[in-house]
């Protein structure tokens, strides 16, 4: 078998910890996964896998890539607790850290590659203090990447949607240029008014298609009450599954559990998905009960390095090691099943396109020097190699300290 087109060979790897094989790659794609040694080089590049576990690119479908201090001196801690403070602490020192911009949003992404995250859901502040300026930076720090990073962009009104007057024609100006969702905040604690927050983002939704991703960190039943409103609008307009995403959604573990299984039959039935960060201090979204209603969620960083905590290092392995930890993960079926969330589940918050080690899949494939998946996230192995739409990333050569 000779494949005259192959523009990389990786030899002799394990995906997902079966047995041994070569992952055959043209340009950006995986054109064959085959027994070793069964395509020759011809002009290809040949990395050898020396029978490591390989995966799929991780993906982060929860970040804020635009609003790192990461590069600049330590910046300690400051300012008031709670949502509010940060807010407002965040918008008292960015202008200071260059945030956002170009140079921000290329360290915290040569980071998230470094450690094997080839897909990212980020999301962008958009205010009257920054305009889209945010989305320009993010969009050119991809590109300055060659796009090894895939991203999806949501336009995010961190300081509220409805208090701001002109934020909601910002968010129609995000997504009529190709954002490819619009956020949401808190539509009762920040905006005090669920039903206009949610009204203003739908009516957007409906105009340009594109999709919404709400952050709700609202408790117990006031949040579960804006989860309501959310599944309502999204019955109402027929939107298409998977065009609406809740983010934190940390009523949904506050609330008893025939309330739980309620709202999750109904978000299964509308495809409406979830997005966790894996906030260690709180109960986990469970896991079988989500698989079981068939609710999708996926995994994120959160902000990394940022104005509001000074933790994060934009490993995406790391917050699928501490949602395992912290729920309690311990069997080796849910073990595996956590990594496929991290990784080939966690692409269609991203892409609508295939994501795994097979032919026709865009080519990003992790090397680590694991048994089986299950040790790769106990240990939180560190990446030997990275390929990422089919270019090659040596770990080693991003493991620069970026602040020099």
């Amino acid at each position: 078998m000779v494949d005259e087109d192959a523009t990389l060979i990786i030899r002799d790897v394990r995906p997902w910890g079966g047995a041994r094989a070569d992952v055959v790659v043209t340009g950006s794609r995986t054109t064959a996964v085959t027994p070793p040694g069964t395509v020759p080089a011809g002009s290809a590049t040949e990395v050898q896998g020396r029978g490591q576990l390989a995966l799929p690119g991780l993906v982060n479908t929860h970040a804020h890539v635009d609003k790192s201090w990461w590069g600049h001196p330590w910046e300690s801690y400051g300012g008031e607790g709670g949502t509010q403070g940060r807010i407002a602490h965040e918008r008292a020192r960015r202008d200071a850290l260059g945030i956002p911009g170009e140079a921000v949003a290329t360290r915290v992404l040569r980071e998230s590659l470094r450690t094997g995250t080839t897909r990212v859901r980020t999301h962008v502040d958009v205010d009257l203090g920054v305009g889209l300026r945010g989305i320009e930076a993010v969009r050119a720090a991809g590109a300055g990447l060659d796009d090894a990073v895939e991203l999806s962009i949501v336009a995010f009104p961190q300081d509220g949607v409805l208090r701001r007057p002109g934020v909601l024609d910002l968010l129609r100006r995000a997504a009529e240029g190709g954002a490819d969702h619009i956020g949401g905040l808190d539509p009762s604690l920040i905006d005090r008014d669920p039903v206009g927050h949610l009204d203003g983002l739908f009516d957007i939704a409906a105009d340009t298609g594109c999709g919404i991703d709400v952050h709700l960190h609202e408790p117990a039943e006031l949040g579960a009450f804006s989860f309501d409103l959310v599944l309502d609008r999204v019955e109402r307009l027929g939107i298409a599954p998977g065009r609406v995403n809740v983010a934190h959604g940390f009523a949904i573990v506050d609330v008893d559990p025939v309330r739980r299984r309620d709202l999750l039959a109904r978000m299964a039935g509308l495809g409406v998905t979830m997005t966790t960060v894996a906030p260690v201090r709180m109960k986990q979204l469970p896991l079988h009960e989500f698989d079981d209603a068939g609710v999708r969620f996926g995994f994120g960083t959160d902000g990394i390095r940022d104005l509001w905590s000074p933790y994060g290092d934009g490993d995406l392995l790391g917050i699928a090691w501490q949602y395992a930890r912290v729920g309690g993960v311990v069997r080796d079926e849910d073990l595996v099943r956590v990594v496929e969330i991290a990784s080939r589940d966690g692409a269609r918050f991203v892409t609508d396109e295939e994501h795994d080690i097979v032919a026709g899949a865009r080519a990003d494939v992790v090397l680590v020097d694991a048994e089986n998946p299950m040790d790769a996230l106990v240990r939180r192995v560190p990446r030997s190699l990275v390929v990422a739409g089919g270019r090659v990333v040596d770990p080693a050569e991003l493991a620069q300290h970026p602040w020099e």
